[in-house]
């Protein structure tokens, strides 16, 4: 049996062991090979010599992300112990930029590599696609770009739609009247501008159709200027939709369509805009195309694990 000491003279010991040590428990759980003690700004340590060395290699990434982002979550901490290699190429790769001072204080910024791309593409790019499955932050981070955007006075005006895609439901039979059907399948575009303007300015804004959030079908005929443009589950767009929506693109307009291929709720014989376009525009100059994965899920840890089992299975 080895035995090992590591002093931790980098990193705050309370945000590495977390609240009530749940974070030591969880790194603890993973190398249960190992007797693990901390006290203070030392960890020591007894097993095996390759486990530890394995334990020395993850705690060296766990203090870099600690040291670079002054924090740690579950979700983080998790990513680290299954993939070393990603996090640190992460660590050092990830940058400390804010997006977005959003409502009560709120700090807003990418929190992924992918992210962060996303978010420096959409600055080279006046169309952007943002492609990935559930809980990678594709829509909040777009939004999030718009509203900067606005704030800035580079654009006038904030346009996000949706296709009205029946996912298993049936529309018809919601109570109300078109808005209060509509409502409902537009909500996280409203969840995600609470979270970035106060309700006051947001009710204004939404009031004087400087912010407008509307089903697709209502983009039709239109022409968009001085606008940021938001096309989000782009996967149910058909080919026809995708291409109405494309070519509303007008002076000083910016377009960031978001889409997750493996979410289609469109009828079996009707093909999917979003992979059509993906491949007919792929070498266009002045598009980027920005790809996210299960590494950038923000949501439960366990969405993550949902994620690559459909994948692996597909």
């Amino acid at each position: 049996m080895t035995h090992r000491v590591f002093k931790l003279a980098e990193a705050d010991p309370a945000q590495l062991y977390g609240p009530s040590n749940t974070y030591l428990k969880q790194i603890g759980a993973y190398f249960s090979e190992l007797k693990i003690v901390a006290r203070g700004h030392e960890i020591k340590v007894e097993g095996p010599e390759d486990v530890i060395e394995e334990f020395e290699d993850k705690l060296e990434a766990i203090v870099a992300y600690v040291r670079a982002h002054k924090t740690l979550d579950q979700r983080i901490l998790d990513e680290i112990i299954e993939s070393r290699e990603t996090l640190r190429s992460r660590n050092t790769m990830l940058k400390d930029e804010v997006i977005l001072h959003g409502h009560a204080g709120r700090i807003i910024k990418a929190k992924t590599v992918n992210q962060q791309r996303l978010v420096e593409i959409s600055s080279e790019n006046d169309l952007v696609f943002a492609v990935g499955p559930a809980g990678t932050g594709k829509t909040y981070t777009a939004v999030a770009l718009a509203v900067n955007a606005l704030k800035n006075r580079e654009v006038r005006r904030i346009v996000m739609t949706r296709p009205a895609v029946e996912a298993g439901e049936n529309l018809g039979f919601l109570p109300g009247d078109l808005k209060e059907k509509l409502d409902p399948y537009l909500q996280p575009l409203y969840d995600a501008l609470r979270d970035m303007l106060p309700k006051e300015k947001l009710d204004f804004y939404l009031e004087n159709k400087t912010i407008e959030i509307a089903p697709l079908a209502f983009m039709r005929g239109r022409t968009l200027d001085d606008a940021y443009v938001i096309l989000d589950e782009s996967q149910n767009t058909t080919t026809s939709q995708m291409k109405m929506f494309l070519t509303r693109m007008g002076e000083n307009s910016r377009f960031i369509i978001t889409g997750d291929p493996t979410q289609i709720d469109l009828p079996k014989h009707q093909k999917s805009g979003l992979k059509e376009v993906l491949i007919k525009l792929k070498d266009i100059k002045g598009i980027g195309i920005v790809e996210l994965d299960g590494r950038d899920v923000l949501r439960h840890p366990l969405v993550k694990k949902i994620i690559n089992a459909y994948e692996q299975k597909d």
